[in-house]
C-alpha cells in the first residue's frame, strides 16, 4: 500500500484518526506539523508568528514533499496544506488522499477546545469563528473535494480503516 493523506480543515481530528488507522492498516503515522516541528525546533504558531503565513507555507510544502516520498505512511496534514502550491496533486499521485468533513458547528465545538494554540484562530470569540470556518471552508472545499475519499471523522475507525481497503 502507498501512503494516506488525511486532509480536512483545523480540528476535524486528521491526527487523533491517523494514529488510530496506522496500527489498523500496518502502516506508521506521521503528523505533518508536529514533522515540521521538529525540523525548525519551533512550534507552527512560533513559525507562523516570526515568517508569515506565506514562508510558514513554503516550508509546509517542502515538508509535504518530503514525507510523501515515504512508504506505507498515513500522514496528517495541516488544514491549509491542500490549499497551497501544487499540495493536493501532490499527495493524489502519492497515496489515497481522504477528506474529514465535518460541519461548521462540529469544527466550531472542536476548536473551542485548543483555539489558543492555532494562530489563525487565537483570538476569535465563537461567533467570529464561526464565520471564520464557514468562509473558509467554502473557499477551501474545491480543494478538500479533490480528495478520492470523503469521510465523517467521527465515524467507526474500523468502518473508515474499511473504505481505504477497498479503495486500494
Amino acid at each position: 500500500m502507498n501512503n494516506i493523506f488525511l486532509i480536512g480543515y483545523m480540528g476535524s481530528g486528521k491526527t487523533t484518526l491517523g494514529r488510530m488507522l496506522a496500527p489498523r492498516l500496518n502502516m506508521s503515522f506521521i503528523d505533518l506539523d508536529a514533522f515540521i516541528e521538529q525540523r525548525h525546533f519551533k512550534t507552527i504558531s512560533q513559525l507562523f508568528e516570526e515568517k508569515g503565513e506565506d514562508e510558514f507555507r513554503k516550508i509546509e510544502h517542502h515538508a509535504l514533499l518530503e514525507v510523501s516520498r515515504f512508504e506505507n505512511t498515513v500522514i496528517s496534514t495541516g488544514g491549509g496544506a491542500p490549499c497551497f502550491f501544487d499540495n493536493m496533486n501532490i499527495m493524489n499521485v502519492n497515496g489515497l488522499t481522504v477528506y474529514l468533513q465535518l460541519s461548521p458547528e462540529k469544527l466550531l465545538q472542536n476548536l473551542q477546545k485548543g483555539k489558543v494554540k492555532r494562530p489563525l484562530i487565537k483570538n476569535k470569540n465563537d461567533e467570529e469563528l464561526l464565520h471564520f470556518i464557514e468562509e473558509n471552508l467554502e473557499k477551501r472545499k474545491k480543494f478538500y473535494e479533490q480528495a478520492k475519499l470523503i469521510v465523517n471523522p467521527d465515524e467507526d475507525v474500523e468502518r473508515i480503516a474499511q473504505w481505504i481497503k477497498m479503495e486500494e
